[in-house]
């Protein structure tokens, strides 16, 4: 009798669902192009061939672009150092830094992570939003320092 009870009980105070919506601050896919194109011209203007990629709030790709010339691999490395940025909320070089301290290479381990300089997050006042990564000037041209210079100055064409 008791379990009747408790399973009645349970039944008969039941909570009803109600949908719940979410409204998250993104991206947009203009926003994402135009600071794909200015990220790009800003590489062009030092020569540098590169790709670039623009992720939104949840790491989704938006846009990428990969100029004539830029070797076949920046594609994924792009993309990873725009990842990396989005999740860590900080850009790629940052955490290859932070990397170097810990005790646990977990981290670094996780899929499309990488500790290379390149990715910048794209921040709405104090969330981010987005992120953008780019890969291809080589090291004797700056390398990823000068990735995340490019990467910076497509986010300021856009997000001032």
């Amino acid at each position: 009798m008791k379990t009747s009870f408790a399973v009645l009980a349970a039944f008969g105070f039941a909570v009803p669902a109600v949908a719940q919506t979410m409204n998250e601050v993104t991206v947009s896919t203009d926003a994402a192009i135009q600071v794909a194109t200015a990220a790009l011209a800003a590489c062009r203007a030092d020569g540098q061939r590169v790709s670039v990629t623009v992720v939104d709030h949840a790491g989704r790709e938006k846009v990428q672009l990969r100029d004539d010339g830029a070797a076949p691999h920046t594609e994924v490395h792009s993309f990873r150092k725009a990842y990396t940025a989005l999740t860590y909320k900080m850009p790629s070089e940052e955490y290859g830094k932070r990397v170097k301290e810990l005790t646990s290479i977990g981290p670094v381990l996780l899929p499309n992570i990488t500790t290379a300089a390149g990715g910048v997050p794209i921040r709405a006042g104090d969330r981010v939003v987005g992120a953008v990564g780019i890969s291809g000037t080589p090291g004797n041209a700056g390398g990823g320092e000068h990735d995340a210079k490019c990467a910076a100055a497509g986010i300021l064409k856009v997000f001032k």
